[in-house]
């Protein structure tokens, strides 16, 4: 037995959410539905013109890796997570609720600098539009991987937007590297359009012969597959995966397991922020593969886990909700 089940690496970010409408997305230049690089007087900027709103601002630790590894380790799977956060308030605030998920971590000791911070803006009709200066995490490096850690996990995953850095790229080849000689599963999340569009050859590089197991959305596989047919698009993902996952929205998700594509109903809610949803349903999909379910029977659960998340406003759910939602789905 493993120790951990799932060795995570992404981007360290502290969100600031606040509800927008789109006439204000429109005003301030925001590409809805998108994650945008910005540094940070850009950042301050948009803050600035937001200053009515936040009042009703919320704030928590972010970052796509981390929320999965958050999620995988509430719903009951040992996780750990290799990221970089500074020496300062939001650093100690993203180590704090990754201690208090039980992620394990390597973070003792924190650089000077400033944490990353995404200003993540939501439209009445629950899209999320992120604005990410990505601070000290864009100098993510090997430096911050655990060998040991990841010899003893069970899976690799991998956060896409590390494709932006080229320290953090370069960290996460060397760990898709270290993962294949030590049998651990490799696992890569595409992470959004963007990435996809602008950033190909890196993930190439990132994703190198083949991975286990890849994570995206529609738009993404689209792109990646540089068609407007979601078959022909799965198509060519299967060069690069032997096993993926397809999440479609309102339209549930497509799950291929290497033989069989699998269909995965929606878990029908009102949604009223659909930030953190793609996160929730990856870290609910590997906890369940890692305690040995189907592919069909985890696309169900992460299904029901990311359609919870949809619901209310935030990344996360409540810590008593993840048992909840593990006993009603499996009667444990």
């Amino acid at each position: 037995m493993k120790k951990y089940t799932i060795y995570g690496m992404g981007a360290a970010l502290v969100d600031t959410e606040i509800q927008v409408q789109d006439t204000e997305l429109d005003a301030m230049g925001v590409d809805k539905g998108l994650m945008t690089l910005v540094d940070e007087s850009r950042q301050a900027e948009l803050l600035a013109q937001l200053e009515g709103h936040l009042v009703k601002a919320s704030h928590a630790s972010g970052g796509s890796a981390g929320n999965s590894m958050i999620a995988a380790a509430q719903f009951g799977a040992p996780t750990f997570m290799s990221c970089k956060v500074a020496d300062d308030a939001d650093g100690a605030i993203y180590v704090q609720d990754l201690e208090q998920a039980g992620v394990a971590h390597s973070m003792a000791q924190r650089p000077a600098g400033t944490t990353g911070k995404c200003l993540v803006l939501i439209s009445p009709d629950a899209e999320r539009s992120m604005n990410t200066f990505l601070g000290i995490s864009e100098t993510l490096s090997v430096e911050q991987l655990d060998s040991g850690a990841l010899a003893d996990s069970e899976y690799l995953y991998i956060e896409g937007y590390l494709v932006t850095s080229d320290t953090g790229r370069a960290a996460a080849i060397r760990a898709r590297e270290l993962a294949e000689a030590a049998g651990v599963k490799t696992v890569l999340s595409f992470s959004d359009p963007g990435m996809v569009e602008f950033f190909r050859e890196g993930l190439q590089a990132m994703i190198g012969t083949q991975l286990d197991l890849v994570f995206c959305n529609r738009d993404e596989a689209l792109c990646w597959g540089d068609t407007d047919d979601l078959i022909t698009a799965m198509e060519r993902l299967k060069p690069v995966a032997r096993h993926f996952v397809v999440t479609c929205g309102a339209d549930g998700a497509l799950a291929w397991d290497g033989d069989t594509l699998h269909e995965i109903p929606p878990h029908r809610v009102q949604a009223v922020d659909s930030n953190g949803a793609g996160d929730m349903f990856a870290g609910a999909f590997l906890y369940a593969i890692g305690r040995g379910e189907d592919y069909a029977t985890a696309g169900r659960f992460a299904s029901l886990a990311a359609g919870s998340v949809v619901a209310r406003y935030g990344p996360r759910l409540p810590a008593a909700d993840y048992p909840a939602l593990r006993a009603e789905f499996f009667g444990d």
